[in-house]
């Protein structure tokens, strides 16, 4: 078992008493006890000038003061809250988890909410300013900790707030990440001359050790984010997690996340304080250091604030749904769970530096998406997914996927390996079908039905939709409701005319009633695979393991629950606090449908003038709602969401891990594989 030294103040002695961890290095009490006299810097709104977004037109990085001033200068609009909450309200009649808010089930309690009560809440709260209603609004969403279902006002996401300080949490401690140094001249003299501006020597952090955050412990700060901040997973450790810097291969290339602490797509804070020890202080006394933020703009330019509204808050011809009886390009996307972006986009991903890259040569299968190596010694390969998605840019294209897998396989086989380690760090997700694939190559066809029983919320407008599907023989191909996208739990085909809510299932939870579809699993005639699926496993599946930190999203959590529950393979998590437990799986929804995809339907089956229909939205915004639940083979009336189930093995990270994946990869051969 390897020991490592923990210097937060809440490590708890059984866990030194069972020797999981090396006691922690006593606190120098003759360090001065705070060089911090204030916490974060928080924007309060001053007089704005007559036009705060003419001042910040036109720039890439400007100080969050400036842009929140912008984005606050827009009044509050009451028939633009009813409209808002009028469709939120009804988006919410559909999503599969909602009672469950009520009194989420241990561990994961932090996610409870009334979510009617907070709707009528923010129905009856003056505002001043439209962002505030927003943000109040992306708030309680955000913290529902569903990644599926959230609010997504794209007036308000425009900037995105980056601070020059992403920190880790290793086995000795919090640090500002030591490879910072190198990671953000990658995003251009612009923003190192913002800093140069503010006598900011972003440079000198890196590696710094971190005892105060925002006047707070460390380790409370980051709790602190991870309970309000972080949202997207039920567990509270794998936001903790989400909170720090770590690699990932999201985009085609092997990149960093600069975690939730140094980068937000809502724009609230100035700067930071930390108190702490440079690795080049000469005295080793902490400092503190009044780190600020920059907001970066990447968007279409705007002149003013009538043309920021124009372009970023009024609603737009893509916005709503659309009649697809109508459309002459009528299509639906294959069924997926959804690739969930976890952090806001470029410039927030910095290719990993150099030190940090895999050094092993690529195998078969690599892709850029997903990349496969052989470990020296040639008996472990290693597939590191960053997405279950395809290679295309056409969302429709299923076929690179399986292909690049069997590939991967074929090679691993050819050389004499012998063990499968599957690296699913920052994983958002995908198709849901490519990850079923996955699943079943490995398993092999004699195993049966590669995915779950899953259900749908049996609401009256879903039912209406149903019976509408069947009456006007929509199949698939306009419809994500009909009948024909499903099988039965016998893997034979759901005929056109089967109306799987006659009758409902009963559903009760926490004493609510709330009746499902009948059950069903997925469909998946889309994916394309070059040959048979063999139908033995290609590994023995006890050499099977699959490495993450729990930020495993959609697709991912539904794959490697499928793994867990269905074969027990090996699962290795890195990271969080280690006294605190941690799931494998992050946010293990089934199906994620936007907000433009219900009115889609809604609208293609005649039922928008129906009274329990949405209104169209007439804001740029977005509504996404997780559409169905998957129950787990271990209690087959729990959604998996709500199963807790913790890895089988947990390490932290190391300085020499925290963003070196072949470390990490070699590291878990040597412990799991000996």
């Amino acid at each position: 078992m390897l020991s490592f030294r923990f210097l937060c103040s809440w490590l708890l002695p059984s866990l030194l008493s069972r020797g999981l961890l090396a006691a922690a290095a006593p606190i120098r009490e003759d360090l001065p006890p705070d060089p911090c006299a204030n916490t974060t810097g928080l924007y309060s709104r001053q007089d704005l000038p007559p036009d705060p977004c003419a001042k910040i037109a036109g720039l890439e990085f400007v100080d969050p003061a400036d842009a929140i001033a912008c984005q606050k200068s827009f009044p509050f609009n009451e028939t633009l809250r009813q409209n808002v909450l009028s469709v939120v309200s009804r988006v919410f009649d559909f999503y599969t988890f909602e009672d469950f808010y009520l009194d989420s089930p241990p561990p994961f309690q932090e996610s409870t909410k009334n979510i009617r009560a907070e709707l009528e809440r923010i129905s009856n709260t003056p505002y001043a300013t439209d962002y505030d209603f927003n943000m109040d609004l992306y708030d309680l969403t955000n913290q529902l900790n569903d990644g599926h279902t959230r609010w997504l006002p794209t007036c308000y996401l425009t900037y995105q707030n980056i601070l020059p300080a992403p920190i880790v949490l290793l086995d000795e401690g919090v640090f500002i990440a030591p490879d910072s140094d190198s990671l953000f001249d990658q995003f251009g003299s612009n923003f190192t001359d913002y800093f140069a501006a503010k006598g900011l020597d972003w440079r000198r952090l890196a590696g710094a050790k971190v005892l105060e955050i925002g006047g707070m412990p460390a380790c409370d700060y980051i709790d602190s984010v991870a309970r309000t901040a972080s949202g997207n997973y039920l567990d509270h450790n794998v936001r903790v997690n989400s909170v720090l810097s770590s690699y990932q291969l999201p985009n085609g290339n092997l990149s960093q996340r600069l975690g939730d602490l140094a980068s937000s797509l809502v724009l609230r804070q100035t700067s930071l304080k930390f108190s702490l020890i440079p690795v080049d202080s000469p005295s080793g006394n902490p400092e503190c250091i009044d780190v600020p933020f920059v907001a970066f703009f990447g968007g279409n330019p705007f002149d003013d604030g009538p043309s920021y509204w124009d372009l970023y808050c009024a609603a737009t011809n893509t916005t709503n749904g659309v009649d697809q009886r109508e459309s002459s390009e009528a299509s639906r996307s294959p069924t997926r769970a959804v690739r969930v972006k976890v952090e806001a986009g470029s410039p927030s991903e910095p290719d990993l530096p150099p030190p940090f890259l895999p050094t092993l040569p690529q195998s078969d299968g690599s892709n850029g998406l997903m990349n496969t190596y052989i470990l020296p010694g040639n008996k472990t390969g290693v597939m590191f997914i960053g997405t279950f998605e395809s290679e295309q840019s056409d969302n429709n294209d299923l076929a690179q996927f399986p292909a690049d897998v069997v590939a991967a396989v074929a090679t691993f086989q050819a050389s004499g390996v012998t063990n499968l380690l599957i690296d699913v760090t920052n994983n958002g997700g995908g198709f849901i079908c490519l990850g079923l694939f996955l699943h079943q190559y490995l398993a092999g066809t004699n195993f049966g039905l590669p995915g779950f029983q899953t259900t749908t919320r049996a609401n009256p407008l879903a039912q209406k939709i149903v019976k509408s599907d069947i009456a006007e023989g929509l199949n698939r191909t306009v419809s994500v409701y009909s009948p024909d996208n499903w099988l039965f739990l016998n893997g034979t085909h759901m005929p056109l005319d089967f109306d799987y809510y006659d009758p409902t299932l009963p559903y009760v939870i926490n004493g609510q009633q709330d009746p499902t579809s009948q059950r069903f699993t997925d469909f998946c005639p889309d994916v394309q695979v070059p040959g048979p699926i063999p139908p033995d496993p290609p590994f023995d599946l006890s050499n099977v393991v699959i490495v993450g930190n729990g930020n495993c999203a959609s697709t991912c959590a539904i794959f490697t629950t499928l793994m867990f529950e269905r074969h027990q393979t090996k699962i290795v998590t890195f990271g969080g606090h280690p006294d605190q437990s941690i799931e494998y799986k992050g946010m293990a929804g089934t199906q994620v449908l936007e907000w433009v995809a219900l009115d889609t339907e809604i609208k293609t089956t005649g039922l928008k003038d129906d009274p329990l229909a949405p209104p169209d939205l007439l804001v740029n915004a977005g509504m996404r709602y997780n559409s169905r639940s998957a129950y787990s083979f271990f209690d087959e009336n729990l959604p998996i969401a709500y199963v807790s189930e913790p890895p089988q093995f947990r390490f932290p990270y190391t300085a020499e891990t925290y963003n070196n994946p072949e470390k990490v990869w070699t590291f878990v051969e040597n412990q799991i594989f000996g």
